[in-house]
């Protein structure tokens, strides 16, 4: 199972976008999905680092495997989860 997060539309929101990615973590542990795709768009990056940060966060990390950037897209990210 897959899940995806689109943060276009509350790219200047910064307590939605912790609600959402938080959200979306919860949901993939819940459902046992193995990838999450977390869509922060290109534009400055500034999204990106602050959805990393997020990630990089212990308790959220210890739910986690990995995370791959993704190489022909750099306004996309997958986070790998191994049940």
């Amino acid at each position: 199972m897959k899940l995806k997060l689109d943060l276009h539309d509350i790219y200047n929101k910064g307590s939605e976008i912790d609600r959402a990615l938080r959200g979306v973590i919860e949901e993939a542990v819940r459902k046992k999905a193995t990838q999450v795709e977390i869509i922060p768009g290109k534009g400055s990056g500034q999204l990106k680092k602050k959805v990393l940060r997020f990630l990089e966060q212990k308790e959220i990390k210890a739910l986690y495997h990995r995370i791959d950037k993704d190489a022909k897209n750099h306004g996309r990210l997958f986070v790998y989860f191994r049940w």
